[in-house]
């Protein structure tokens, strides 16, 4: 039987407590940060708090309308969703992964999970991939700043807020993402094992979450030269305002001692 598995990001982050509280089918289970339903007709969601909400066996006018629903507990909600899709068949009679196809032996929930949680770390990679190359362009045009003008072009407050947005973004890729880090379930299970090993490499999750870790490293060792530069040129300015001081002092000793005369 073929399965669809598609997954959406949808926003920066879902408030999951209150979105639990509201939507009317029991989670079948949930914690701080993901909430897993099983609905009839073999249909299933996946919702994390990342902002990555993934369906399984749903038609595009459900999706639909389970993503309006979702959208009051969505916090930067993305106009133009980025998705991930595979298709999955069931009845195999040994694994295969496809470029977007997986054949399993049986369609069973937890490997139905499986597969679900490794296309929503997908979609949440390109997610934070884009993010990643946006902070890249912009301190490539800084540093491109720096080599045409010698000044950093930009100001002590810009400087902090750059710094804000990189550390957040590093912090949430270490706290949601689990890419070396397989589902507890998997260590029992050989054929979960199997799958969650399989489509990691199908999605080269592991080598695509070290391109973008690799990135923010980029740019985070930039941020420190920014810093020094902009310490130096505030010790700089402090150190021109101290002797235009002196100067004042000491014109005032000579006018003072110019008038006693």
């Amino acid at each position: 039987m073929l399965y669809r598995a598609v997954a959406y990001q949808v926003a920066d982050s879902i408030d999951l407590k209150t979105f639990r509280a509201a939507f009317p089918e029991p989670a079948h289970t949930f914690d701080k940060d993901e909430i897993f339903y099983t609905l009839q007709d073999d249909r299933y969601i996946y919702v994390f708090k990342y902002g990555v909400v993934c369906f399984l066996n749903f038609d595009e006018i459900k999706i639909a309308e389970f993503n309006q629903f979702i959208a009051p507990f969505c916090r930067n909600q993305i106009e133009v969703k980025l998705q991930e899709e595979l298709v999955v068949e069931t009845g195999a009679k040994e694994f295969r992964f496809g470029f977007d196809k997986i054949d399993i032996l049986t369609g069973d929930l937890e490997t139905f999970r499986i597969i679900m949680l490794n296309v929503s770390q997908s979609v949440a990679l390109d997610y934070y991939s884009s993010q990643t190359t946006t902070l890249l362009e912009e301190t490539n045009h800084h540093t491109q700043n720096l080599e045409k003008t010698g000044k950093l072009g930009m100001s002590g407050i810009s400087l902090k807020k750059y710094i804000g947005r990189t550390l957040n973004l590093k912090n949430k890729i270490a706290e949601n993402l689990y890419i070396f880090d397989s589902p507890d379930v998997t260590w029992e299970n050989e054929n979960l094992n199997k799958v969650d090993l399989g489509l990691k490499n199908t999605f080269d999750l592991q080598d695509r979450f070290r391109t973008v870790h690799d990135g923010l490293e980029i740019v985070k060792e930039n941020l420190d030269l920014f810093k020094d530069l902009m310490q130096h040129r505030k010790s700089t300015a402090l150190e021109w305002i101290i002797i235009i001081l002196i100067l004042v002092e000491v014109v005032n000793l000579a006018v003072e001692k110019i008038f006693k005369l």
